[in-house]
């Protein structure tokens, strides 16, 4: 059984770089606040590296 992440949008895009807004929204992200589940791939991994000062992750 694979592992899950919960990610959760916890400061604003405003004022981040375009790269990372766009790494926010490829993550489903739109509102703080707001959380996803997905699945623990090292390609989610990396893209939670990128922006993890923004967001919070949560294994579930």
């Amino acid at each position: 059984m694979s592992k899950k992440l919960e990610i959760t949008l916890k400061r604003s895009v405003i004022g981040s770089k375009g790269n990372q807004r766009k790494t926010i929204e490829t993550l489903g992200l739109k509102k703080i606040r707001q959380s996803v589940v997905c699945e623990d791939t090292p390609v989610v991994r990396g893209m939670i590296n990128k922006v993890s000062h923004l967001v919070t992750v949560e294994e579930i």
